[in-house]
């Protein structure tokens, strides 16, 4: 069985119509998988379905071959799961360095070679770990987030469209972090808006349509696909 499997997810928020219907998801160990789609297709909503933020009618979701279908998120982080929201993803009247203690909160072990390495990972945020995270640049407070959720140590890190209102040079930049986070062993599921960009770095991709799969392959034969470029990805 996969790492991450979200089997054949139904369900929406609170008592309110279906948004997911039929969704499922898998990541292997230290695989990138990105989901795509076009807007209110429910790909934020198939993420927070994983992280048990709504309630499924029907399906499963397992995390390294245990069922968490009935866990809380914050049960969830203790299992292994990090999940980094598109808005409000940082403490800014906080210090960087308070953000990635709060990240530990979890954890009785010591925690210094875990900020050393979100501090290798991601320089700006060592530059600016003085500094109060509201002061920040958009791509530097993504780059806190991240490192926040990272802090958890966890084996599973999901991100919400994580290059949202930044620049092609910021978006890069993040990419390329998060190609270095999964070489780490940690695995990726990823929403994002710059399909193109993300499926170029993903191992898997999901298109989702209307909250059900459309189309599931490798991120390149996804690019390669005319019908997937065409309806997608703008030709």
């Amino acid at each position: 069985m996969s790492f991450l499997h979200a089997n054949a997810m139904t369900g929406g928020y609170g008592t309110g119509a279906d948004i997911l219907h039929d969704c499922s998801l898998t990541v292997q160990k230290g695989e990138i998988a990105v989901i795509v789609g076009p807007n209110g297709a429910g790909k934020s909503t198939a993420m927070k379905a994983v992280f048990g933020m709504l309630n499924l009618r029907q399906g499963s979701v397992n995390l390294d071959g245990e069922d968490i279908t009935h866990l809380s998120p914050q049960e969830r982080v203790r299992k292994g799961m990090g999940f980094v929201p598109q808005t409000n993803n940082i403490f800014p009247t906080m210090t960087v360095r308070e953000n990635l203690e709060m990240g530990a909160f979890i954890r009785s072990d010591d925690i210094e070679a875990s900020i050393d390495l979100v501090y290798e990972l991601f320089p700006a945020v060592f530059e600016k770990r003085n500094q109060n995270a509201g002061e920040l640049s958009g791509g530097q407070r993504q780059q806190v987030a991240v490192g926040r959720a990272l802090m958890t140590k966890p084996k599973l890190l999901m991100l919400d469209e994580p290059t949202a209102g930044v620049s092609p040079i910021v978006m890069d930049e993040l990419f390329d972090r998060i190609i270095e986070v999964a070489r780490t062993g940690i695995s990726i599921l990823m929403v994002e808006q710059n399909a193109r960009q993300a499926l170029d770095i993903a191992d898997k991709g999901y298109v989702l349509v209307q909250g059900a799969n459309a189309y599931t392959d490798t991120g390149a034969n996804l690019l390669a696909d005319e019908e997937v470029r065409r309806t997608f990805l703008g030709g």
